[in-house]
């Protein structure tokens, strides 16, 4: 690891007044992700945490005022700039992983149901980037409606270092604008497509209709669990002389068709068909984009899932000022810490029990 996070801390601005600063931000900030990696889900906890470990934690931060209380926890996180921090976070990711030529990044959004104010419309929606192959969170942008996730993609495609990768986007993201802005990266793109993009859904639909089967190339997959047999069956056409307007697609390359059977062991249950179709901008095989497809849903399982389950993020209710955007960065901060530990082979849930019960351990986790 080229950068700790006690170095990414420091950079942050602090909000407070000179005058009534009893603790260090950088400490509020630290102990904040120690207390989230050893389980702590609110202010209190965090506050107890600290109190019941601040023998452990005097052995790297001076602690002149003791450990801070909830309240001060909740003030500050309330009112730190929330930009600033996602920067400082990707800044930091940028300095202790490598996102590689041709790794797939997954863009999508995730809803905080529990950060909704009072008055407000609907919660908060956070837009991250997550790297298939590092395994972590590579940035996020919040957004206050789901609809403005369409304008948060290309505001975090621009931040991001993303050159020479494939970016999987959903419905959401299959956008002129947004395909045009992961090009201009010198990155590609494999985009979901549905009604939104009416003409073009329809268009791909036509073209797999009536093309002559010799110039579709097909690779077929068949899975079994939980008493389940799905067939995915992915067709791929670069001839795209039945796509009008194809020129609005910067550099698009190939359409894509994944069509699949769910059949259901010992029942009577009928099989279940889906059809979805992709747009990209890279020529590859079937196999390729079998793969590349499935893959997206990672973002789902390994982070969004993740956060939820093991980090409880849904239920927060961390409501006050900038608390739930920036808690929200400090979530990702502690999962990515967990995910970069890669010595003991364990879930997140494992990780971070046994960062609660082993300091070393801990220490490890965060490179100290």
């Amino acid at each position: 690891m080229d950068s700790n996070v006690i170095d990414f801390f420091s950079n942050v601005t602090d909000p407070r007044r000179p005058l009534r600063r009893l603790h260090k931000l950088e400490d509020i900030l630290l102990i904040s992700v120690l207390a989230i990696i050893c389980g702590a889900d609110t202010w209190n906890n965090i506050e107890e945490y600290a109190q019941s470990k601040e023998e452990f934690l005097r052995k790297f931060l001076e602690l002149p005022n003791g450990t801070p209380s909830h309240d001060t926890f909740n003030r500050v996180f309330s009112a730190i700039d929330s930009e600033e921090f996602e920067l400082s976070f990707m800044e930091w990711v940028r300095s202790i992983i490598k996102v590689k030529k041709g790794e797939l990044v997954s863009i999508d959004g995730k809803t905080i149901r529990g950060a909704k104010s009072k008055g407000k419309k609907s919660p908060f929606h956070v837009i991250s980037a997550w790297a298939n192959e590092n395994n972590m969170v590579l940035g996020q942008l919040m957004t206050d409606e789901k609809s403005n996730e369409i304008t948060a993609i290309p505001q975090l495609i621009a931040l991001l270092e993303l050159e020479q990768t494939v970016i999987t986007i959903d419905a959401m993201g299959c956008q002129e604008e947004i395909a045009t802005k992961i090009i201009d990266k010198e990155a590609n793109y494999i985009l979901a497509v549905k009604n939104n993009q009416k003409n073009l859904y329809e268009d791909i639909e036509f073209s797999f209709n009536k093309t002559n089967a010799k110039k579709i190339e097909v690779s077929q997959t068949l899975d079994g669990d939980h008493g389940r047999i799905e067939t995915r069956t992915c067709s791929v056409i670069i001839d795209l002389a039945n796509i009008e307007n194809k020129s609005k697609w910067k550099s698009l390359a190939a359409i894509i068709k994944v069509e699949s059977i769910r059949e259901f062991k010992n029942s009577d249950k009928a099989p279940e068909t889906s059809i979805r179709y992709y747009i990209s901008s890279v020529k590859e095989s079937a196999n390729y984009f079998q793969y590349a497809i499935r893959s997206h849903w990672a973002i789902e399982n390994k982070l969004h899932w993740t956060l939820d389950v093991a980090f409880s993020e849904d239920a927060s209710r961390k409501r006050t000022g900038n608390a739930a955007r920036n808690f929200s960065t400090v979530l990702k901060i502690a999962l990515n810490l967990l995910k970069n530990e890669k010595t003991t082979k364990m879930g997140v849930k494992g990780k971070r029990l046994k960062a609660g019960w082993d300091t070393n351990y801990l220490t490890k986790v965060l490179n100290l």
